[in-house]
């Protein structure tokens, strides 16, 4: 007798409520840090982002019922239009295999069971077509729901652009179209991390849509938001490692 799989533990599975409450307290820490930052409202979205997937990735868990009543119904009906067209085809006098001695015409029984081939191939097609009504509605609304995660992973991206820890180290002369540069390196060093949270944060919304939904294109979707999110997040590390290594040789200079 085989044991049964044990129930995940919360270390083994995504809490959307943990998520949106972390969300919630890195907007409370950049709201109060900057608050006047664009940041700071891309954040807020990031909240309402944040608790919109938590709702949508429980009505993508739960089964759509007038779906699957829909597509129930319908096999239904199409199983039994076939059963009575088979049952027509082999008591129609034009489908008669055997001769009046008895004996199989060939002709007639290879068109007899070409008839009944495609028949069978046209519900196999029809029923795998609605059978998949309820993963395509799902799919659909997590691609949207994901894109709408990509997008804001390039607003995140857009806010830290011109947060260039090398000005702060190499002062020059700027340009009329520079940007303001008012942050010190402590400020700059903390608003480049909440980017980086912010992305890291938004990789794991973009998972709750898959937590119980292992729909290939939608689990292609998100990993290729977190690649995405991975890929900008290594951008802004580069810069805060440049910011530190240029306080830490100015600390020994000093000295």
């Amino acid at each position: 007798m085989n044991a049964s799989r044990p129930s995940p533990t919360p270390y083994e599975q995504l809490d959307p409520d943990k998520i949106v409450e972390t969300v919630v307290l890195l907007s409370q820490r950049i709201r109060e840090r900057f608050p006047q930052a664009g940041l700071n409202r891309v954040c807020q979205q990031l909240v309402d982002v944040a608790r919109r997937a938590r709702q949508r990735a429980a009505e993508i868990d739960a089964p759509i019922l007038w779906a699957r009543w829909l597509s129930g119904a319908v096999i239904l009906l199409l199983v039994l239009l076939i059963a009575a067209a088979l049952w027509s085809a082999f008591h129609a006098e034009e489908f008669r295999v055997t001769d009046a001695d008895g004996r199989v015409n060939l002709s007639d029984f290879m068109q007899l069971t070409e008839s009944i081939l495609n028949e069978f191939i046209a519900i196999g097609v029809t029923i795998f077509f609605l059978v998949s009504i309820e993963t395509r509605l799902k799919r659909r609304k997590a691609l949207e729901a994901i894109h709408e995660l990509r997008v804001i992973s390039h607003i995140i991206d857009m806010h830290q652009l011109t947060k260039d820890p090398e000005r702060l180290l190499v002062q020059g002369p700027d340009t009329a179209s520079s940007p303001k540069r008012t942050m010190t390196p402590f400020e700059l060093n903390r608003y480049l991390d909440y980017c980086s949270e912010m992305l890291a944060l938004v990789g794991k919304i973009a998972a709750l849509y898959v937590k119980t939904f292992p729909d290939e294109p939608a689990v292609s979707a998100v990993n290729d938001v977190e690649e995405l999110t991975s890929g900008l997040s290594r951008k802004i590390w580069q810069k805060i490692m440049v910011l530190n290594v240029g306080a830490a040789t100015t600390t020994r200079t000093r000295s």
